[in-house]
C-alpha cells in the first residue's frame, strides 16, 4: 500500500481502510501470543499501514480547514 495510492481515496473509504488495519493488527498480536505467527514482521508493517492511513486523514483534514 503506497501513500499514493491512498491519497487518491475518499476519507470515508480510509476510515474502512484503517478499520481493517486494526482489525488485522490486533489478529495478528493474537496469533504472536498464540504462537501461531510465522511472521513476525507482519505485525510492524499493519501498524506502519494504520500510522500512514492516519498521516494522510490528518492531512486532508487539515487541507480541507484551510479552505
Amino acid at each position: 500500500m503506497n501513500a499514493s495510492e491512498l491519497r487518491d481515496m475518499t476519507p470515508d473509504q480510509l476510515r474502512d481502510k484503517l478499520a481493517d488495519e486494526k482489525k488485522a493488527s490486533f489478529n495478528l498480536r493474537f496469533q504472536a501470543a498464540t504462537g501461531a505467527l510465522e511472521n513476525p514482521a507482519q505485525i510492524r508493517a499493519a501498524r506502519r499501514n494504520a500510522a500512514r492511513i492516519k498521516t494522510i486523514l490528518n492531512e486532508k483534514a487539515a487541507a480541507a480547514a484551510a479552505e
